[in-house]
């Protein structure tokens, strides 16, 4: 009867971590759906603001920017790694951390100093397991970041960048591709100038670009407002992917493990009920010799 009862004692811990796990996955997907209808909003207006600033950059006028000025060298860099405050999320946390780790191993060979700024307690905890020093640790950013929330660090970003204080900006994070299909990914946000350049048929026709606009009150005002703002949307749109992957994994990861606690309930039901026959058939066995010596 005591295995019977470990098993059933088993079978309920198991039903219990289901609950949990069912829960979890029904609150990723709801969060999920959310982050996702965020993200795919800032999508098109990151890809069109961008664009813009491609087509002012090659309209062949005198204007410039300092984010669009790149450095002919690269002294102090700054390598931003988005992760996430909570684990049971498979392989998010561990992709981002191993991207960073080689990004800053590439960084470090690049330029003389290196800032490591981490978002999430998931990412503070693997830096500083591997005992690797973190100039900035953010933990507010959570599963719904806020536009006012990145701005704030994205105008630091700028002011240190227009100042000298940065040569170069890089942004590691889970990039959302598809519900199927997460990445993490390195982009160089700073310095801007990789905006500038061919068109994206690869032409580079500057009197065609230049008859598309009329510019009031004129390009470098417009060009000192857009700039920057590209800037914003696209850490901005960084932070959404990060968010909308991390859900997404989360919904996967706690998917799987609800699948395998029925799977795991199926068997150990089988092996309780077997047990339980066992133990039945010998008691029966039991009663009957009794039954015989007691004739005998």
């Amino acid at each position: 009867m005591a295995k019977a009862r470990a098993l059933d004692k088993r079978r309920k811990s198991v039903r219990n971590i289901r609950k949990i796990t069912r829960t979890m996955e029904l609150i990723a997907t709801a969060r999920f759906k959310k982050a996702m209808d965020r993200a795919t909003a800032a999508t098109a207006y990151t890809a069109r603001i961008t664009q813009l600033v491609k087509d002012l950059a090659t309209t062949g006028l005198e204007v410039s920017h300092p984010l669009l000025e790149g450095r002919e060298q690269t002294e102090r860099s700054v390598l931003l790694v988005l992760t996430a405050n909570r684990g049971l999320c498979g392989g998010y946390n561990s992709a981002a951390l191993r991207l960073a780790t080689e990004k800053r191993q590439e960084l470090l060979e690049l330029s003389e100093s290196l800032q490591l700024d981490v978002s999430g307690k998931r990412g503070i905890n693997g830096f500083r397991f591997r005992n690797i020093e973190i100039a900035e640790a953010f933990t507010h950013f959570d599963d719904q970041p806020r536009f006012d929330e990145v701005e704030l660090l994205a105008n630091r970003y700028m002011n240190a960048y227009v100042t000298g204080q940065i040569d170069r900006l890089d942004v590691v994070h889970t990039q959302f591709i598809s519900t199927a299909r997460q990445q993490a990914v390195a982009e160089t946000l700073l310095p801007l100038d990789s905006l500038g350049g061919a068109n994206d048929d690869g032409d580079s026709d500057d009197t065609a670009r230049e008859s598309m606009y009329d510019f009031l009150p004129s390009a470098e005002s417009i060009m000192q407002e857009v700039v920057p703002t590209s800037f914003k949307v696209k850490l901005f749109k960084c932070f959404l992917d990060a968010a909308v992957s991390e859900q997404i994994s989360r919904m996967v990861a706690m998917k799987s493990a609800t699948e395998n606690a029925d799977q795991m309930i199926k068997d150990l039901s089988m092996q309780y009920n077997r047990a339980r026959q066992g133990q039945i058939t010998g008691e029966l066995l039991e009663l009957m010799g009794g039954v015989e010596a007691l004739d005998g």
